[in-house]
C-alpha cells in the first residue's frame, strides 16, 4: 500500500509540475528514492510517464487556443499574447529538436503549449516529450546512485 501511495504521490507532483501551473517533481522524486518505499524503476516510469501527460494537456489547451482564440480560455490558464507570438516565433525557428527540451524549469511548459497551437503532431509531440522528460528523471535518479 505504501508503494502505491508513493507512486500516486509522484504521479500527482510529475503532472501538475509539467502543466502551466508552478510546481516541481524533482524533489518528491528525490525523496521517494531515498525513502526506499517504491521501486526506483517503477518510481522513474510513474514519473516520466505522469510529467510527459502533464504537457499533453499543454498541448491540448495550445489546440483550444488556436481554435478559438484566447478569449474562450479561462483568464487564469490564458497565455500573453505577446509572448505566445515570440514562442512560435522560437518554435517555428528550432522546430522539432526544442522539444526534447520541455523538461527545463523555464520556458518548458509554454513551449508545450506553443506546439499545440501550432498543431504539432501529437503522437511526435510525446515521443519527444518523453525522450527529454525521462532523460531529466534518468539523470536525477544516475546522480542519486552515484551519490549513494
Amino acid at each position: 500500500m505504501e508503494a502505491l501511495s508513493s507512486l500516486a504521490l509522484m504521479a500527482g507532483a510529475a503532472f501538475v509540475a509539467a502543466t502551466i501551473l508552478p510546481a516541481q517533481s524533482e524533489a518528491v522524486f528525490l525523496g521517494l528514492l531515498a525513502a526506499k518505499s517504491v521501486d526506483p524503476l517503477a518510481l522513474f516510469l510513474t514519473a516520466s510517464l505522469a510529467n510527459t501527460a502533464g504537457s499533453v494537456l499543454n498541448w491540448w489547451i495550445g489546440r483550444l487556443i488556436a481554435r478559438g482564440g484566447l478569449d474562450r480560455l479561462p483568464a487564469r490558464l490564458r497565455p500573453d499574447p505577446d509572448k505566445l507570438t515570440r514562442a512560435q516565433t522560437l518554435f517555428g525557428r528550432f522546430g522539432w529538436p526544442a522539444l526534447l527540451f520541455a523538461w527545463l524549469p523555464i520556458g518548458g511548459d509554454p513551449l508545450t503549449v506553443v506546439a499545440g497551437t501550432l498543431n504539432y503532431p501529437l503522437g511526435r509531440f510525446i515521443v519527444l516529450v518523453l525522450v527529454g522528460k525521462a532523460g531529466r528523471y534518468a539523470a536525477i535518479w544516475a546522480g542519486w546512485a552515484a551519490a549513494s
